[in-house]
């Protein structure tokens, strides 16, 4: 009889795991240029303490720095190194002109601040670490500098490093060739027209005679495309967008397999992703470029396609395989800034499938004419929902959260410097800076961040010894501090290895100000940290825990029921449909992961948030449903009884669940499409 595998608890095997991919060479190459030359150049001027400063906020930008579109990085990179200029410059005078007692409260409040603020979301959650962790800093690191001179150099080593984010190329590996996605296995090679054995490919065949494959031939002028222009400043918007029309020819693809929920769940990300990397800050409304005008357009051109694949998928039958080759062709228009020549036609036996055809005609043509790059179809977030965020459930959680452990950390941290446990060590800043990072929730489970960030310390500790020994001062340091910048971005893959880099990092800038003997005092004061933001993640808190969650899943609800409420009432209105469609998929996928990460808590914190994952199943459901019902609604003009039925009965189930989870009612929708009869005898019924 064998022994049944081991399987971790959520949070250890959260711990265990790191994430995968390529490794991000042009990040690597702009971390190798950012915080060791800033140090080297600030040496070579006599301003050592300021480039410490400078090279600190290079590393706060570079770990920030993730893959995307060049607009994009202006706000995850810009935001937060603003923010970190700004608790530098308020931790600096607090530091200078309070008292222990009063700077702790200061601090402490600050953190209740910065904490509710993080709950609007992951740039925010990133300006609220970086001015937590500036403020600590600024009041705790003794530089001969005044406080504004230091958010100066913090902003400029930023800067550099956004400058370096927005001039040089990516090194994506990328060919351009317009057949990549066909091959891997993917479609029939990079060949359209070679037939397949599948009866249904059989008797839709290609593109020709009066279908839209006969027009397409004749539309597409290879004129229009200009092959030597590749713009490498849209590379990230490129990707993006096609990795959009990979995401629905994966999950064409698994329609009628197990693996659809996960493809589908794929395509939201792959649109949140491009969307993101379209509507990044800008000094002019709308797309200048005739490049970017065409991504756009391409984007949304994607829209539809996806809307008729989740109805595909919806209807859980299998598709033949040349269902899949149009999106993957448009994928490698895309990265290639070519036409994608004929296009595959599916059959028109089903209103989806009739759907899936017209939007890719719809794309065709966008794609040979250029098409609309002014509607992405999104709804910007408005200040009061901002603001209701903010003041709601989960901004006050969190702000107590960060508050309770940001202002015990600093009251410890000041008690210990103040009886000089640690000898004359003044740097008493690296205690409350460790419990900003733990209390960060986005970062994982609270034990695994705590097991993460010791072990991580530990190691940096521990690996920093060797060199700061062997190595000639200051020019080992310069070339530690260069070394650690190009691992930062192939660190942030695991909590424990980013941890350890940054530990390195900051140690060897420490040692360049002066301090030599900071590195072991490093793992006592992590250690205490870690202590400090368990306890406190444990306390009772006052009302109902899981407010995150909560809240983010009543957000997705009223998305969803919007969503609903305007296919069933307006189904003439296609772009509101889309960017509804978008909003309500966006705030499920974040509900769903707020779900998750409370799941892999401790039981004793999980239990505050059980059954709000069947509530989050439910509701994608709905929106699933939601979404073929619009495409049978566009075919049809009403619901069928499947359609009717299965809304219904979702929101009842979704009543049910939500009344078992504790969450607070909304109502439902209320239509007349969902009291009416069909005709009887209708074909599409």
């Amino acid at each position: 009889m064998s022994r049944p595998a081991f399987s971790p608890p959520p949070w250890l095997a959260h711990a265990l795991r790191a994430q995968r991919g390529p490794v991000p060479w042009g990040a690597v190459v702009r971390g190798a240029l950012t915080a060791g030359p800033l140090l080297l150049a600030a040496v070579l001027a006599g301003r050592t303490p300021a480039g410490v400063v400078a090279a600190l906020g290079a590393l706060f930008a570079g770990i920030n720095d993730r893959p995307g579109s060049r607009r994009a990085a202006v706000h995850h990179l810009g935001a937060p190194a603003l923010a970190g200029a700004g608790g530098l410059l308020v931790g600096t005078y607090a530091g200078q002109h309070t008292g222990p007692v009063l700077l702790t409260v200061v601090l402490a409040g600050l953190g209740l601040v910065a904490g509710a603020v993080s709950a609007v979301g992951h740039v925010a959650s990133a300006a609220g670490t970086q001015f937590l962790v500036a403020s600590a800093v600024g009041a705790g690191m003794p530089l001969p500098d005044p406080g504004w001179q230091r958010a100066l150099f913090f902003l400029a080593g930023a800067g550099w490093l956004l400058l370096l984010r927005l001039g040089l190329p990516a090194f994506t590996g990328r060919t351009g060739d317009p057949g990549v996605g066909l091959r891997d296995g993917h479609g029939t090679g990079g060949r359209p027209d070679q037939p397949s054995d599948h009866p249904s490919d059989r008797s839709s065949g290609h593109r020709s005679g009066p279908g839209i494959g006969g027009r397409l031939d004749r539309r597409f002028d290879r004129r229009r495309f200009d092959y030597r222009r590749f713009d490498y400043r849209f590379d990230g918007e490129r990707e993006a967008v096609a990795t959009v029309y990979d995401a629905v020819a994966d999950l064409l693809t698994a329609t009628g397999t197990p693996g659809a929920t996960a493809r589908r769940a794929a395509l939201t990300a792959a649109l949140d992703n491009a969307q993101d990397a379209l509507t990044g800050p800008r000094l002019r409304r709308y797309a200048s470029s005739a490049v970017e005008r065409r991504l756009h357009a391409q984007y949304a051109a994607a829209l539809p396609l996806a809307e008729a694949a989740t109805a595909l998928a919806w209807a859980e039958e299998a598709l033949p395989a040349r269902a899949a080759e149009g999106p993957r062709l448009l994928a490698g228009a895309v990265r290639g800034n070519t036409p994608p020549g004929p296009l595959p036609a599916p059959a028109r036996d089903a209103p989806a499938l009739r759907a899936l055809d017209d939007a890719l005609l719809h794309a065709a043509d966008t794609f040979d004419r250029g098409g609309d790059g002014l509607a992405l179809h999104t709804r910007r977030r408005s200040a009061a929902s901002v603001l209701r965020t903010v003041l709601g459930p989960g901004g006050r959680e969190y702000g107590l959260r960060v508050a309770l452990c940001f202002g015990a950390a600093v009251a410890v941290a000041q008690a210990l410097h103040r009886a000089q446990w640690y000898g004359h060590h003044t740097h008493w800043y690296w205690l409350p800076a460790t419990a900003v990072f733990l209390v960060k929730p986005d970062l994982g489970p609270l034990v695994s961040r705590v097991l993460c960030r010791a072990a991580g310390t530990v190691l940096g500790a521990l690996v920093f010894a060797v060199p700061a020994a062997l190595l000639p001062r200051p020019a080992g340091l310069i070339v530690l501090v260069t070394l650690c910048g190009a691992l930062i971005p192939v660190a942030t893959r695991h909590f424990a290895a980013q941890t350890a880099v940054v530990t390195v990092l900051v140690l060897a800038l420490v040692m360049a100000g002066g301090d030599p003997g900071a590195s072991w005092s490093r793992i006592g004061e992590t250690l205490l940290a870690c202590g400090i933001v368990l306890l406190v993640g444990h306390l009772p808190a006052p009302g109902q825990r899981g407010g995150t969650v909560r809240a983010r899943l009543a957000r997705a609800v009223e998305a969803a029921y919007g969503y609903l409420a305007h296919v069933l009432d307006h189904e003439d209105d296609r772009a509101g449909r889309w960017a509804l469609r978008r909003d309500a998929y966006r705030t499920l996928a974040q509900a769903r992961a707020a779900i998750d990460l409370s799941a892999a808590e401790l039981p004793a914190l999980a239990r505050h948030t059980r059954g709000t994952a069947e509530v989050a199943a439910t509701l994608e459901r709905l929106v699933d449903t939601t979404t073929a019902c619009a495409v049978h609604l566009d075919d049809s003009g009403r619901l069928s009884p499947r359609h009717r039925e299965r809304l219904t009965g979702l929101l009842d189930e979704l009543d049910r669940r939500r009344a078992r989870a504790g969450l607070a009612t909304v109502p439902r929708p209320t239509s007349p499409r969902l009291r009416e009869r069909d005709l009887a005898g209708r074909p599409d019924a």
